[in-house]
């Protein structure tokens, strides 16, 4: 909430009008004139009150009703009302470094993979905290709130939302196909097919890192979602296994048919991996981590591996899902609709048909000492048995209701992590605890939120975004109809550097908040600053290549310095699939940090308070900073989205696929888009306008009704002092001197709002559903061509990246991929009656 949010609104008590003091006179004809008076005054009330009544034939619900009762709403007996500037610099001193590190050693203290019992303990813990905080009443410790997905309860708890008066918090159960790791071996086979080496797939660790160590043997290095059973063959090295290293090695005459493909970790999710080599005949995958990818941070450059420096332990394994993700996240079974108990399962298209593994570079190293010309190498067979079974995950859900109760607001980390995971997920975890403990803060002083919250602690991420997906095809059209933006928190600290990532439609949000909190190492810097932060640890050897790709991360950023969203969080559902302007962010390492062991079990508390986040201040700034955006989100009157910002950029992404076009001498006609981009962009300067005079004349009245309040409550105060005198001067009991906040409030209980305040509040929602609708306009109902669960047709995951945004995916994959100008200009078509809706939906 901004500085000039309900500013115009406190008791009318708290700004009196300046009255002169007469003194008490005898005089006949002055004792008429004070009677006189007090008869005006009482008639100026009268008028007023009348005034008031002829209004109450107006009905005022729903939004105007909730936006109403904030506006007109009063101080309790002691203090103001809190927020506003005053509600967000005391959530911004709630966030605290030593909380936050209990917490983490709390959640990073076992292992918690989706779906087994150490899962459900956070879940429980988590519950526990939003009732602690939110003082949710519970009967006892055991009784759990827990709900079966698509049960009476389940759905009701989420459908009631807009009509809860107190904090609620419950657990939703879903039932997703997961699977587990079995039996695993990797070995060398010899000319006379026995074994000639054998790898030991497992990661070492000793006591130096406490954490480490116990959970060494927790959850045994596999992939998840990946195909049981075993493969022989020939290995071939496909470098990063992209689209274009594969393409490269086809084109050099190169056979994948029965082979077993080794890749290095990066450039492309994992998954995307499996899936080029499955299409082009491969028998089975092999992923490990380069030391090459890190950067400086390398025992070449002279640092010791972890756990005695900051490199790479070389027997360290990235475990991870190799789901594919870029057709549809979520549970692989249930494409499109929610994991129920008893759902009708399919044999989804999003799974691997060969196996793989992920190894070590410790193993990694001897496979490619063996490769001959740098690419063919020896026999190797591989062996990647799982257990595929219905599993239940458990999504804990709370909720802050608002005074707008048919607007959501949506906050959200995942909760499950492949080992203990203090990096991912636990930093993200640990600063949205803090962001529920100051939340919990400003509840207790008597804070509501403008519009409703509700925080979400999601499961099954790790498995392809499980929970949130489950969640987000279980309720579509409350989620259309209701939830107006989503903050999303992942990663927390793992490094040193700021990712701010979002719709074009928060990016001002996210920056501006961003540069109101303190760097969390500088003082002199604020968070903002953060994203040109590049890690202290440098050395002369680091390959061109790696410094290349993390150069091109950094240039998709947008003009304020946000870059969009592809995949790879629970934003997806949201965003991708439902039009729900999101963002996402967090620290992130660096070429120049100490070596973040992503999904392993380096990925510690032990490395966390070491290397990672040091005295934690990072969690603290996160946590301020997604806290900061909900209480704008929640708490403004108009919706701080910026469709100006999101329609300008929506023409440099136009400008992309023009250059492609271009170097790809295809001749496609792409003016009838930019003109209906034009036209977007001249309805939101007309938007933007009405953004401003529908706030400006809603503060206008607020200003003039809290005035007009302030001098008839003084005359109201007057008429009651003068008829208490009257009636001691015909010996009438003494008049009891009246309580001036329960006055206050037995007014505000019968007073009924002006025409003029309804039309003022109805012209704001006005702006508001518009504002909704920017982002909702640009799904599909078809949606993207050969993946159709993915609906915008702004932007979205790239076919063969998985995380990374492809923006105008229709357009630009039809020309990158297809090479097709006629499909370009369908797609180019499609785009164009979006946004053509669009500007006629916008304009006022």
């Amino acid at each position: 909430m901004n500085e000039k949010s309900f500013q115009v609104d406190e008791s009318a008590q708290s700004i009196p009008v300046p009255v002169t003091h007469r003194p008490a006179v005898t005089s006949p004809r002055k004792k008429w004139g004070r009677r006189l008076a007090l008869l005006l005054a009482f008639l100026c009330t009268v008028h007023f009150l009348s005034d008031v009544k002829r209004s109450r034939h107006h009905r005022h619900e729903g939004q105007d009703h909730g936006m109403l009762s904030a506006l007109m709403r009063h101080a309790p007996k002691k203090g103001s009302i809190l927020r506003g500037k005053k509600a967000e610099q005391l959530f911004l001193s709630i966030p605290d470094t030593d909380s936050a590190i209990a917490a983490s050693r709390v959640y990073a203290g076992k292992a918690h993979m989706a779906g087994s019992e150490g899962d459900f303990d956070t879940a429980k813990y988590f519950l526990a905290h939003l009732q602690e905080e939110f003082q949710i009443h519970r009967s006892s410790d055991s009784d759990i709130p827990l709900y079966s997905a698509g049960s009476r309860e389940s759905r009701e708890a989420t459908l009631s939302i807009p009509s809860l008066d107190e904090p609620k918090a419950w657990v939703d159960v879903y039932y997703p196909i997961l699977n587990s790791p079995l039996d695993r071996s990797l070995e060398i086979l010899g000319d006379d097919g026995n074994p000639v080496w054998s790898a030991e797939l497992e990661e070492v660790a000793d006591e130096t890192d406490p954490y480490a160590f116990k959970s060494a043997n927790a959850v045994p290095t596999w992939h998840g979602i990946s195909r049981g059973g075993q493969a022989e063959g020939k290995l071939i090295y496909a470098h990063y296994g992209r689209q274009k290293d594969f393409d490269a090695l086809v084109e050099a005459g190169v056979d994948f048919s029965g082979k077993i493909v080794l890749t290095r970790y990066g450039g492309v999710f994992r998954g995307l991996k499996i899936k080029r080599a499955q299409e082009l005949g491969a028998a089975a995958v092999l992923v490990y981590s380069d030391p090459r990818d890190d950067g400086t941070v390398t025992v070449e450059n002279g640092y010791a591996p972890y756990p005695h420096g900051p490199a790479r332990n070389p027997t360290s394994v990235q475990r991870g899902s190799v789901q594919f993700l870029s057709l549809y996240p979520g549970d692989p079974s249930t494409p499109g609709y929610p994991s129920y108990e008893n759902s009708t399962r399919v044999e989804g298209g999003s799974k691997p048909t060969i196996p793989s593994l992920p190894i070590s570079w410790a193993n990694a190293e001897v496979l490619l000492q063996r490769l001959e010309d740098g690419h063919e190498g020896p026999t190797v067979r591989l062996v990647n048995n799982v257990d595929e079974k219905v599993t239940p995950i458990w999504n804990v859900m709370g909720v802050i209701p608002g005074h707008v109760k048919s607007e959501v607001v949506v906050i959200g980390a995942h909760r499950d992590a492949w080992v203990t995971g203090a990096s991912d997920p636990v930093s993200g975890t640990v600063s949205l605890s803090e962001v529920i403990r100051g939340f919990g803060v400003l509840l207790k002083k008597g804070w509501r939120p403008l519009r409703t919250i509700l925080i979400t602690s999601w499961d099954g991420e790790e498995f392809g975004l499980v929970g949130s997906t489950e969640w987000g095809e279980d309720f579509p059209e409350w989620i259309k109809d209701h939830v107006v933006a989503y903050v999303n928190i992942d990663t927390s600290a793992s490094g040193s550097r700021l990712k701010a990532a979002g719709s074009p439609l928060l990016a001002h949000l996210l920056r501006e908040t961003a540069e109101q909190i303190p760097h969390p190492t500088s003082e002199e810097r604020s968070l903002w600053d953060a994203r040109g932060d590049s890690g202290t640890l440098f050395g002369e050897h680091i390959k061109a290549e790696i410094a290349a790709m993390h150069k091109d991360k950094l240039s998709a950023a947008d003009s304020i310095g946000v870059r969009p969203l592809g995949s790879g969080s629970d934003y997806t559902v949201f965003l991708q699939y439902h039009g729900v302007p999101s963002t996402d962010g967090g620290f992130t390492a660096t070429l120049h940090d100490p070596v973040y062991h992503y999904h392993s079990i380096f990925d510690s508390q032990y490395w966390q308070e070491l290397y990672g986040d040091p005295g934690f201040s990072r969690h603290v700034a996160i946590a301020k900073h997604i806290g900061l955006q909900v209480l704008r989100l929640s708490g403004d009157i108009i919706l701080p989205f910026n469709t100006t910002h999101y329609s300008i950029e929506l023409e440099s992404y136009l400008d992309k696929v023009v250059s492609i076009a271009v170097a790809g001498s295809y001749d496609v006609d792409l003016s009838p888009l930019r003109g209906s981009l034009h036209a977007l962009q001249s309805a939101s300067l007309e938007l933007d306008s009405a953004k401003t005079k529908a706030e400006r004349k809603l503060r206008k009245i607020l200003k003039q009704l809290k005035k007009r309040h302030a001098i008839c409550h003084k005359i109201r105060r007057k008429i009651h002092k003068a008829g208490c005198k009257i009636k001691k001067v015909f010996g009438k009991h003494k008049c009891e001197s009246k309580d001036k906040h329960a006055d206050m409030e037995k007014e505000r209980s019968h007073r009924q709002p002006s025409q003029h305040l309804l039309k003022a509040i109805q012209r704001v929602q006005a702006v508001n559903k518009r504002l909704i609708a920017f982002e909702r306009s640009f799904i599909s109902k078809d949606g993207i061509k050969d993946r159709e669960w993915y609906k915008h047709l702004g932007v979205a995951p790239g076919k063969w990246s998985g995380y990374g945004a492809t923006t105008f995916p229709g357009i630009t994959e039809a020309l990158t991929m297809d090479k097709n100008a006629t499909a370009a200009a369908y797609e180019a078509g499609r785009l164009k009656v979006l946004i053509d809706d669009l500007v006629e939906t916008i304009r006022l």
